[in-house]
């Protein structure tokens, strides 16, 4: 009996361990992060509504937890609460700093240590962070400006309420407002006040202005809570007549912008995004080890009373989704502790039914417990059903709208090839018409061939959105990939003669018979190849080479250009990604699309590139047709019409376009030169072109030919490309301003690096001017004509009295070396007749062209007569302070006699020396 005792012990404590562990088993641990947030201040409303679209964006992670503090407008109590947030082991930071620099040295040791940081609304003093999320205040102030310019129509009296004095939204939103308004000579900012923010401080302010408001059109605030203080201070000073007011915010919700402007109170808000749901986007995809951008500038749009009822209903929708969102969350939470307490009543369920067997006693019970716990899981089971079925009729309402966004874009692309299409056929009339081409044929031959690269880019746009929606069917068909590809390339002989590349294809088959869908492969070798001889210098190869194996076929395309490095080649395949060391830049695109065109035809594209030892991009195929799904095998051949119907779209960018050079040796040289260094040969002879009415042109393609030709020709002005083959426009700017024969040039950089910090960096580089392309040639033209004109002006410091104590000083180092080495040689040899220019570039180590256009440059005057007028000028103080005959200084001053002296002297004031020298003393 005690045995049995004991063996039923045993079993039992078996059963209570399986049970506990069982129930232990069924406790996944689901992955959270924390992330802490740490608001400046947070009592206004756009601060509130930040948290509000935080809090929204978080409930689509309900593993996640925001822990939030606000610092009540106190760098030290924020300082503090990061702090505490740190010690928290929080995942990720996002914080809204209070001022910039107080918070640098807190968030930077957050960086530091490995914790992500995500920075809204306010910038720190340093770069040490993951990224930023903020709009653009200076473009919102602009906005805003263009908006009240058309409001007003051109004419109008503005009053400008503005935010605190000296902070950065405010002077911002100031500064891109007067920007706005630029073009509208008749609207004046006839006032302008401070209201710190706040609606109680505006009021104060505007109720002193009472005059001022009664000719006033328009009032400008610089967010709504002082827009409506505006409406408030007009009704209270019982001004009747009609007043637009104007915020920024625009921000929904009870006394929000939308309200004003639903409400009349105010005309027009600029939206300013508080960026709170793309704060707790961007922080998920960091955790999430996605790719990001740094600086995510949100955008902004003019709301009034043609879009604010739209606003208030997108706004409503999304706020009825959001609690939508938090009772099925809700929901989920109950049926989730359901389930918890289900899977603990089935466990002490199975050791019932086991202690039932040990203790028959407790069977009946077990039994009757049993039914109920299977009556509540099959109600359970009935509601998660129902909870499913919703579900998937949301799911397929989601499909139906991509697939509604899939038509619109698709829509809107086909729409522009419509308006390309009625321009190239009127344009091919054009270019055929001889009287109109005679007259404009160059420039309609260029527009030709921009609208064809531009018809490219929307193909391959609307092929690459087809792919990322899954609209893109493969047609596989048997064909001959030696007669495919020897047809494709014959294509482009025409492009790679002209410019004497040898373009050839290699193989030592005749026949391969390969499965693939024609009209996608031919844009992936079409791709290739146009890329291949584009990037291929004059007089290069091109080599296409196909081979195969048992199970594959391979097609090579090699190329000589220019190469790539490892970093290029990392990012190569990336859609939109552009290689900085390149200036023959495309769309970013092709190679993209080109690569997922092979991934769907169940191929690969790779590549292998060493920086200037060429480029070979392989294509790879399978043999045979066991790798395709029946659907997608057709025995229908494409035609070969078809298939090279878009052959023109890839080759137009390769015709270079024949232009005439005036060779007239006896035309007049023109005044001032102008060199251009572009490797786009389109827009380099363009300009050319275009300036060659009014300057001397010199041309380079090449970032060391352009070098080389400024230290041969020594141009008045230097137009140069930011991004060339072999240096960048920097680099150049940099050489040319550091060596003595070429810092006094200006530099023109023209970029599409249009970005702040980007413009900053030229300047940095000591550039005179930076034009963001695409830009208009006039304004080129007036920074060219201005730059040359303040050259003049500094020619009056450089050409003053070298030996006066008062001249100005001479800005560029390099310049005032220059002038005072040259000004102190010929004052060391003054007396000697013999003294020559080629003595003078000896010692100052340039060649005789670069000392006469350096001279002409700086002091607007030839090397002969500035040492003849420091000759002159020197005899003049011999006259007046010495006792020397005429003779004496005549040789004093390196005269070779008298009589000459005298002639030159008497040309330049007027009297011989012996007349200047008798009024001088006239006792004598």
């Amino acid at each position: 009996m005690t045995a049995r005792l004991h063996f039923l012990h045993r079993i039992l404590i078996m059963v209570i361990l399986t049970a506990i562990l069982c129930g232990c088993s069924n406790k996944k641990k689901e992955a959270k992060y924390v992330i802490g947030f740490s608001q400046c201040v947070g009592s206004d409303l756009w601060r509130r509504t930040m948290l509000e679209e935080m809090k929204m964006e978080l409930s689509l992670h309900p593993g996640a937890t925001l822990v939030y503090r606000d610092a009540n407008n106190s760098n030290r109590k924020q300082i503090s609460q990061v702090g505490e947030l740190l010690k928290m082991n929080i995942d990720l930071l996002i914080i809204s700093p209070n001022e910039a620099r107080p918070l640098t040295p807190i968030v930077e040791e957050a960086y530091n240590s490995g914790i992500p940081v995500v920075i809204i609304d306010r910038k720190t003093s340093s770069s040490a962070y993951t990224a930023y999320v903020g709009a653009d205040n200076y473009q919102i102030g602009k906005m805003a400006g263009q908006y009240v310019s058309g409001l007003l129509k051109g004419k109008g009296n503005i009053m400008e309420i503005m935010g605190l004095p000296g902070s950065s939204p405010t002077i911002e939103r100031q500064r891109g407002f007067a920007e706005g308004l630029q073009k509208s000579a008749n609207i004046r900012i006839s006032n302008q006040i401070y209201g710190d923010w706040l609606k109680s401080h505006a009021i104060d302010e505007l109720l002193k202005m009472n005059e001022t408001l009664r000719t006033t059109d328009l009032i400008f605030a610089h967010n709504d809570q002082m827009a409506s203080a505006a409406r408030e201070a007009l009704d209270k000073l019982g001004i009747k007549r009609k007043v637009a007011i104007i915020g920024i915010d625009a921000l929904p919700g009870q006394g929000g912008g939308l309200q004003m402007i639903d409400g009349k109170v105010i005309d027009a808000s600029m939206l300013y995004p508080t960026g709170g749901k793309e704060a707790i986007s961007t922080a998920f995809r960091i955790l999430g080890k996605e790719s990001i951008l740094k600086e995510n500038i949100l955008q902004s749009v003019v709301i009034d009373s043609s879009n604010v009822q739209l606003m208030k209903l997108q706004w409503n929708k999304f706020s009825s989704q959001q609690r939508d969102i938090e009772r099925q969350q809700s929901l989920l939470a109950e049926q989730r502790s359901l389930f918890d307490n289900q899977q603990l009543t089935l466990n002490v369920t199975v050791v019932t039914l086991v202690l039932s067997v040990v203790f028959g006693g407790l069977a009946f019970f077990s039994l009757l417990e049993n039914r109920k716990i299977n009556k509540n899981l099959e109600a359970n089971n009935l509601e998660i059903l129902n909870q499913r079925n919703k579900l998937i009729e949301m799911s397929e309402k989601a499909k139906e709208a991509t697939e509604a966004k899939l038509n619109f874009f698709t829509n809107i692309s086909h729409e522009f090839r419509t308006p390309l299409t009625l321009i190239l056929s009127p344009l091919e009339d054009l270019i055929n018409n001889e009287k109109i081409n005679a007259l404009a044929g160059k420039n309609l031959k260029l527009i030709n061939k921009n609208v064809f690269r531009l018809l490219r880019l929307i193909n391959q746009l609307i092929e690459y959105r087809k792919i990322e929606y899954g609209k893109m069917r493969i047609r596989s068909t048997s064909n001959n990939i030696i007669d495919f590809i020897t047809d494709i390339i014959e294509t482009f002989q025409l492009a790679a003669k002209k410019q004497n590349i040898d373009l050839r294809l290699f193989t030592k088959e005749s026949d391969i018979t390969v499965w693939f869908d024609v009209n996608m492969f031919d844009k992936v070798i079409f791709n290739l190849i146009s890329n291949a001889l584009k990037f291929t210098p004059a007089n290069g190869i091109v080599h296409v080479t196909v081979s195969k194996d048992d199970a594959h076929i391979s097609i090579k395309v090699e190329d000589n250009g220019p190469g790539m490095d490892q970093e290029e080649i990392l990012h190569i395949f990336e859609h939109f990604y552009q290689a900085d060391s390149n200036a023959r830049k495309g769309s970013g695109l092709g190679l993209s699309l080109s690569k997922e065109l092979m991934n769907l035809l169940h191929g690969d594209l790779t590549v292998e590139s060493r920086k200037w030892h060429g480029t070979i991009f392989t294509v790879t195929l399978p043999l045979g047709s066991s790798h395709l799904r029946e659907e997608e095998k057709h025995t229908q051949q494409a035609e070969r019409e078809e298939l090279y119907e878009n052959a023109k779209i890839y080759t137009s960018e390769l015709e270079h376009l024949k232009r005439e050079k005036n060779h007239d040796l006896l035309r007049e040289l023109k005044e001032r030169s102008v060199l251009i260094i572009e490797d786009n040969a389109d827009l380099l002879h363009y300009l050319a072109e275009k300036l060659d009415e009014e300057y001397e042109v010199f041309i380079a393609n090449t970032g060391e030919s352009g070098i080389t030709s400024a230290y041969e020709q020594v141009p008045d002005l230097i137009i140069c490309d930011v991004v060339l083959p072999d240096l960048s426009g920097k680099k150049i700017t940099e050489k040319l301003k550091s060596d003595i024969r070429t810092s006094h040039i200006p530099i023109i950089l023209l970029t599409a690096q249009g970005s702040v910090e980007q413009q900053i960096n030229g300047f940095e580089s000591m550039a005179d001017a930076y034009i963001v392309k695409p830009f208009n040639y006039e304004y080129l033209l007036a920074t060219v004509r201005n730059l040359m004109k303040n050259r003049l002006l500094l020619k009056s410091h450089y050409t003053s009295d070298i030996s006066s104590g008062n001249r100005q000083p001479i800005s560029k180092s390099l310049d005032k070396k220059f002038i005072n080495d040259f000004s102190g040689l010929v004052e060391q040899n003054l007396g000697n007749e013999n003294f020559s220019v080629e003595e003078i570039s000896k010692a100052l180590g340039v060649s005789r062209v670069q000392l006469y256009r350096k001279v002409k440059a700086l002091l607007d005057c030839s090397v002969t007569d500035y040492i003849v007028n420091r000759r002159l000028k020197k005899a003049k103080f011999l006259l007046i302070n010495e006792r020397y005959t005429i003779a004496e200084i005549t040789y004093m001053v390196g005269f070779s006699s008298p009589n000459y002296f005298s002639t030159v002297f008497k040309s330049k004031y007027g009297m011989r020396p012996s007349e200047f020298k008798r009024n001088q003393f006239p006792t004598q």
